[in-house]
């Protein structure tokens, strides 16, 4: 029977060891480190291509240890790698997580394109019914 146990145990750890090497992009993560304004330029700032954590401090008005911050949290929610060269971190985008939201998105784009699709109709309709009773109303009537 103790030999069961282990292999549960075993088994297990072997579980817990590959889930933390697997990386999962959870949106909650994302969506958070989206909402403020400063991650998002630093993230634009990023599109241009890798750059060092000195220069994206340059670039905001904040102290460097506010932007430090900002980078641990893009780095946590794995919208930015940090690699080493030298004594520099250079910084890069990593776009993957965003799909996660572009899923997301696109539930909306659909619904917003059927709404002003039906609403580009609908004026359609009643501009074409609003010109056809304004032209018969001006057209003099012959007996």
């Amino acid at each position: 029977m103790k030999f069961l146990l282990d292999k549960v145990v075993y088994v297990t750890m072997q579980l817990h060891i590959m889930r933390n090497r697997s990386v999962t992009y959870l949106p909650e993560a994302t969506f958070r480190a989206l909402a403020d304004p400063t991650r998002r330029a630093v993230l634009d700032l990023l599109r241009k291509g890798a750059q060092p954590a000195g220069q994206i401090a340059e670039a905001f008005p904040i102290s460097r240890p506010a932007i430090s911050k900002h980078l641990r949290q893009l780095r946590r929610a794995h919208l930015v790698t940090e690699s080493r060269r030298g004594r520099h971190r250079l910084y890069q985008l990593n776009a993957q997580p965003l799909q996660a939201v572009d899923s997301w998105l696109e539930l909306y784009r659909q619904f917003w394109t059927m709404n002003l699709n039906n609403l580009k109709s609908f004026v359609e309709e009643e501009y074409a019914r609003e010109t056809g009773n304004v032209r018969a109303s001006h057209v003099p009537k012959t007996k």
